[in-house]
């Protein structure tokens, strides 16, 4: 005769088993109990006019109408910007070897790329220039750029 193949860990593993299969029927039964049985409309919750929610639906006769035009939707955009006059800047990086760097304009601060295809006269770091911007395919770039004497 062969002993039987129960040992006392599978045992343990199905007493476990039993115990959480009615800990699970427990809690659904409690929930069950508790309910008040509102169903959907007691998960539903709206939005007021100072956009905090509420339970109760907004008054009809407070309605605002807004015109879908009026609404916008994403960043806005920008105004033309008048790109055929004449800025000053200072080159803050040339890499003659590589053909670009980059011009700071004394203005707003804002850094434009320059290739040496936009180049008029040469330049190096440091050198004051005149320049106009164009938009490229990554940004701004500077272009016609001279230096000043």
């Amino acid at each position: 005769m062969g002993r039987s193949q129960e040992t006392f860990n599978k045992k343990e593993k199905e007493k476990k088993r039993l115990k959480k299969r009615l800990d699970k029927q427990k809690k659904k039964e409690e929930r069950a109990a508790n309910s008040d049985g509102g169903g959907l409309d007691s998960m539903i919750a709206y939005v007021d006019e100072h956009g905090n929610l509420t339970d109760s639906p907004p008054d009809p006769a407070n309605k605002t109408k807004v015109k879908a035009k009026n609404i916008e939707i994403g960043v806005p955009k920008r105004e033309k910007e008048d790109l055929t006059t004449e800025r000053n800047g200072k080159v803050e990086f040339f890499n003659d070897q590589k053909g670009f760097g980059f011009i700071k304009d004394l203005d707003s601060q804002e850094k434009f790329f320059v290739h040496i295809n936009g180049l008029i006269d040469r330049i190096q770091e440091n050198d004051l220039v005149v320049f106009e911007i164009e938009r490229g395919m990554k940004g701004m770039n500077a272009v016609k750029v001279k230096k000043l004497k």
